[in-house]
């Protein structure tokens, strides 16, 4: 455990900041998974909808450093190619 009084406000913080980061990443979890579950029903609309709701948690996820920028990237690409695959 930390002693110092600067090593106590510092574990605080990362304590907070831990939480705060995890519930970005498992919202973004979240909006994928509903994404996927619409690809899997092969509905075009819920589709479009689920990915325009899911770009921007991504994109946020990733300004706040939660997930890396090129991770938010790749999982915003992949989800676009799976919902455009439903209409070719």
């Amino acid at each position: 455990m930390a002693n110092h009084r600067s090593a106590i406000k510092r574990a605080r913080q990362n304590k907070v900041r831990n939480l705060r980061n995890k519930a970005n990443r498992t919202r973004v979890k979240h909006v994928i998974k509903l994404v996927r579950l619409a690809v899997k029903e092969k509905s075009q609309e819920k589709a479009q909808t689920a990915l325009a709701t899911a770009i921007p948690v991504i994109t946020k996820a990733a300004n706040k450093k939660a997930i890396h920028r090129r991770n938010a990237s790749r999982k915003i690409s992949r989800l676009t190619r799976q919902v455009n695959a439903l209409s070719a």
